[in-house]
């Protein structure tokens, strides 16, 4: 049995687009950024105590867990606080290059897999008009960075370098060769 640590829309979707029977259940810890560490690592590391804090609770499944950091000019941006915190983000993000990692941990008993993906976005240059209509429509409230590339803000991207489904939150196509090493396999595919 495969269960997805996470309440994210996004990651169920790409779950659900690949074609897997999963359960969702929800870490309970307290999302913590270590500023000491890399945002590689922060990323990993989320991925994996979510994915620990989920096993406890289901100790014979296969779990699904996974964290999303945005990274710019040597700073973290998690998800916004209120409107003018996303408009802060964007704001900051306007015309420049930012890095996207998404931690993934996939846990089963003793035998776990962690890794960190990273993609490099590249921003338009936004008017303060811009900026304030996306937020109005309310998208970047629940994500990293205060964008959500797969929806509205699509039209804030100039350009990315790297894995797509990374920046969406979940590195998809690797995703799915782990999980055949712990015996899951989208609908209709077998070893």
């Amino acid at each position: 049995m495969l269960i997805l640590a996470s309440a994210s829309s996004r990651r169920q979707q790409l779950l659900n687009e690949s074609g897997y029977a999963y359960t969702v259940a929800i870490s309970n810890i307290e999302e913590k950024i270590n500023d000491e560490q890399t945002p590689a690592d922060n990323a990993v590391q989320l991925a994996t105590a979510k994915a620990a804090d989920v096993y406890n609770r289901y100790p014979d499944a296969v779990i699904l867990a996974a964290d999303t950091i945005v990274a710019i000019d040597g700073g973290l941006l998690g998800k916004p606080m209120d409107e003018s915190d996303a408009v802060r983000m964007l704001t900051h993000l306007s015309g420049k290059k930012h890095e996207v990692y998404t931690g993934v941990c996939i846990k089963q008993g003793t035998k776990t897999r962690a890794w960190t993906e990273k993609t490099n976005v590249y921003f338009h240059h936004l008017s303060e008009q811009c900026i304030q209509a996306y937020v109005e429509t309310g998208e970047p409230m629940d994500k990293a960075g205060a964008y959500g590339i797969q929806g509205k803000g699509a039209r804030l991207v100039e350009r990315f370098a790297g894995d797509y489904y990374n920046v969406v939150g979940l590195p998809i196509a690797k995703v799915v060769r782990v999980l055949r090493d712990f015996q899951i396999y989208p609908g209709g595919e077998r070893s």
